[in-house]
């Protein structure tokens, strides 16, 4: 069974040792501190705690000053303080939650009674632990809301953020060569490599939707490229483990959108959950899917491009101007090659002037230039779909000829 460790702060040894004689005999594990100060330095070390019994009268720094400084990081639902206090005045009582604290014991107390309360608050505190498995801390923060008690339906933030979609190409075929069982568990091995990589970047997993993922990033587009690059690399580090274990490697389609957006709380009373609104949350969702058309890992949209601090630190190359389904008005669409492996990554760079000479003579109509351009891109890099496709499209335009008032954007069908 799992050892809860406690932490207790009183200045007076005998308190301490009744204290830790208590709670050993329960099978807590307990760890001692005579002071506010040697009670913060455990924590600032990296040490958990599940629960920490804290005297409020002590010297140098008291009770309600050691709680305040560990709810600057620590939130009541995350790690429960119980104050040890001589004075029972309500007032007294009051200041101590104020404070931060969750719940009292007067002294001197009783054994049943201090058991009883710090099984209590242990129970609690992981059930909110397990409560943020489902719904996490991030979300909780960003709904401005201090546990998963607060939530209610409705409850939704509006503002311009970046958003990610992703999924595993070819998914369906793949698991069609595996039992349910086998299926299951590698959505959960892929996702336990790369979900880490969303949190390490500043964003947040939305939900999942099988083997795919739509997450957001607050705090804007860098965030969201940074994550997608990182998860991306992680996938290539992942591939790595499977060729080593005999199994197939697999391909990420990765699409990034910022924009207007609510994120927030639906359903309705009896069953809720987060979910993300936006005429450019299901542009994301596009882009996303573009990424198997284009032969590409990470497409981005201009308005990521534009909102990026130093774009020029990313090696972006630019893919299309595109009118996606279920659009009226064009959009441009980018390749971030840090996504790809390094050998991707130089062969597209190596035949990138070669590429965009092909781009230039398509937006002037000179088709067979661009098809001669394109075809030297094949030359060397026979894999990039994305100079076929452009070369089907001038071949096509070439026979067919230029529809009227054409604006040089492809309207796609593909969803």
């Amino acid at each position: 069974l799992e050892q809860f460790k406690i932490l207790i702060v009183d200045d007076d040894p005998i308190n301490l040792q009744v204290l830790n004689n208590h709670l050993s005999l329960q099978n807590y594990r307990v760890i001692q501190a005579l002071n506010g100060e040697q009670a913060l330095s455990f924590l600032e070390s990296g040490q958990h705690f599940d629960l920490i019994i804290l005297d409020i009268m002590m010297p140098r720094m008291s009770g309600y000053e050691v709680c305040a400084k560990l709810r600057e990081k620590y939130p009541s639902h995350e790690l429960p303080v119980v104050m040890l206090t001589a004075k029972n005045q309500v007032s007294d009582l009051i200041v101590g939650f104020q404070f931060g604290a969750n719940d009292y014991l007067a002294k001197p107390f009783s054994k049943d009674e201090l058991l009883t309360r710090i099984k209590s608050h242990i129970n609690l505190s992981q059930t909110n632990s397990a409560y943020g498995r489902f719904f996490p801390d991030a979300f909780l923060d960003f709904l401005k809301k201090e546990s998963i008690v607060d939530i209610q339906l409705g409850n939704h933030v509006s503002k311009q953020m970046a958003v990610m979609f992703s999924d595993i190409r070819s998914f369906t075929a793949l698991s069609e060569t595996m039992t349910p069982q086998e299926n299951f568990d590698f959505v959960n091995a892929y996702l336990r490599e790369v979900s880490p990589k969303i949190r390490e970047h500043g964003g947040f997993i939305v939900k999942y939707l099988g083997d795919g993922m739509m997450a957001v990033f607050p705090n804007g587009a860098d965030d969201a490229v940074r994550g997608g690059i990182a998860k991306l690399q992680q996938v290539h580090r992942y591939n790595a483990d499977r060729l080593d274990s005999g199994y197939q490697p697999i391909q990420v389609g990765v699409g990034l959108h910022f924009g207007q957006m609510m994120v927030g709380i639906v359903g309705e009373a009896a069953r809720m959950q987060g979910d993300a609104f936006s005429d450019n949350v299901n542009l994301a969702s596009r882009l996303e899917s573009l990424t198997k058309l284009y032969g590409v890992s990470l497409i981005i949209s201009e308005k990521v491009l534009d909102n990026l601090t130093r774009p020029e630190q990313y090696q972006v190359r630019f893919l299309d101007r595109v009118i996606v389904q279920g659009k009226q008005q064009p959009i441009s669409i980018y390749e971030v090659l840090d996504g790809e492996t390094e050998l991707v990554r130089e062969i597209k760079l190596q035949t990138q002037q070669d590429f965009e000479r092909g781009l230039k003579h398509y937006r002037r109509h000179e088709f067979r230039a661009a098809k001669t351009c394109f075809y030297q891109v094949l030359a060397v890099n026979p894999e990039d779909k994305t100079a076929v496709l452009y070369l089907d499209r001038v071949n096509h335009l070439i026979e067919k000829g230029v529809p009227e008032n054409w604006s040089g954007a492809w309207t796609l069908t593909q969803k």
